[in-house]
C-alpha cells in the first residue's frame, strides 16, 4: 500500500479549497460559468497538479512532459485556476475569466492558454485524443527526458484524460476506450469525475451509466474506484495506474456535484448557475472556513 505524508495529503486538499475559491470569485464576476463539476474535480486536480504530473510551467511545451487532458471543458474555471496556481500564468489574471480578448475563454483552447494541451467545448473526444497521444508515445519509445523539471515521479511521460460522468454519454468515449485497450496502452489514464449530476438532472436518470466499472472492465481496462475528495486515495490511485504497464488504466473517482457549498451539493441547477450576492457571500464564506481546516 503506498502511503504519503499527511502535510502533503493537507497542502493538496488546501490546494483544491484554493482551486474552490478561485472558481467562485470567477464565475460570479463574469456571472457565467461552471461552478458544480469545477468543484467537484478540484482535488483531483490538484492532486495531480501539485504532486503527480511532471510538467515544467516555464517551458509549457517541453516534450518530456506529461499530458492531462481536461475533457469535460466547460469546467475549464477549476483547470484555469490550477493552471495559475502552478506558475503557468499569473494568478490575476483570472480575472479575466470568460472576457472579450481574454486567453481563458469558456471552453479551453490550447493555441490561447499554456499548460492547456486540448479544445474541449463538445464533450467526449479526450479519451480518442488521449489514445493518440499515448499511441504516439508508444511509438517513439516513451523514453524519459534527460530535463531537471520538477517531478515526483522519474519515469517515461504519460496521458493523462479527466472527463465527467455525464460526457460518458457520448459514443466516442467507448470507441476511445477500445482502441486504447487493442492498443495496450499502459501509458494512458483516465480520471471520472463521478458526481452523478448532469445538466438536467442526476446522470442515472438521463442515461445510466452503472454498473461503471463492469463496463469499463469489459472494455480491457484496469480499474480503480475511489473517493475523489479523498486525497490519499487518489494519489494512491495514480500509483498504481502508474505500475500498469500492459492495459490503459481508469480511475472512478466518486464525487459530489458543487462539493464544499452546502446549499449547491447534489443540485444540477449549479451545473452552469452564477451566483447572486448573497449565494456568492455565504458560498465564499464556507469555503473559507473549510480552508481553515487544512492551514491549522
Amino acid at each position: 500500500m503506498y502511503h504519503h505524508s499527511e502535510a502533503l495529503v493537507r497542502e493538496i486538499s488546501a490546494a483544491a479549497q484554493h482551486i474552490r475559491i478561485h472558481v467562485l470569485k470567477m464565475v460570479y464576476q463574469a456571472q457565467t460559468g461552471h461552478i458544480g463539476g469545477a468543484f467537484s474535480v478540484a482535488e483531483i486536480l490538484a492532486s495531480l497538479y501539485f504532486h503527480h504530473l511532471r510538467l515544467d510551467p516555464e517551458n509549457s511545451t517541453w516534450a518530456g512532459r506529461d499530458r492531462l487532458l481536461f475533457s469535460k471543458g466547460h469546467a475549464c474555471a477549476s483547470l484555469y485556476s490550477a493552471l495559475a496556481m502552478r506558475g503557468f500564468f499569473p494568478i490575476d489574471e483570472l480575472k479575466t475569466f470568460r472576457q472579450f480578448n481574454s486567453r481563458l475563454q469558456g471552453h479551453p483552447d490550447r493555441l490561447k492558454t499554456p499548460g492547456v494541451e486540448i479544445c474541449a467545448g463538445p464533450l467526449g473526444h479526450g479519451v480518442a485524443i488521449g489514445v493518440g497521444m499515448a499511441l504516439a508515445q508508444k511509438m517513439l519509445g516513451g523514453k524519459p527526458s534527460s530535463s531537471t523539471a520538477p517531478s515526483a515521479r522519474a519515469s517515461a511521460s504519460r496521458v493523462y484524460v479527466v472527463l465527467g460522468d455525464g460526457e460518458i454519454n457520448a459514443g466516442v468515449v467507448w470507441e476511445g476506450m477500445m482502441s486504447a485497450a487493442k492498443y495496450r496502452l499502459g501509458n494512458l489514464t483516465a480520471i471520472v469525475d463521478y458526481n452523478g449530476i448532469q445538466q438536467t438532472g442526476a446522470t442515472a436518470d438521463v442515461m445510466p451509466t452503472e454498473p461503471i466499472a463492469d463496463k469499463w472492465k469489459a472494455f480491457g481496462w484496469h480499474v480503480q474506484e475511489i473517493h475523489g475528495h479523498n486525497v490519499q486515495e487518489i494519489l494512491n490511485a495514480l500509483d498504481r495506474a502508474d505500475e500498469v504497464h500492459a492495459r490503459p488504466s481508469v480511475i472512478i473517482a466518486r464525487t459530489t456535484k458543487g462539493k464544499g457549498v452546502g446549499f449547491m451539493e447534489y443540485d444540477h441547477r449549479w451545473h452552469g448557475m452564477p451566483p447572486n450576492p448573497q449565494q456568492y457571500e455565504d458560498a465564499l464564506n464556507e469555503l473559507e472556513e473549510g480552508l481553515k481546516q487544512w492551514q491549522n
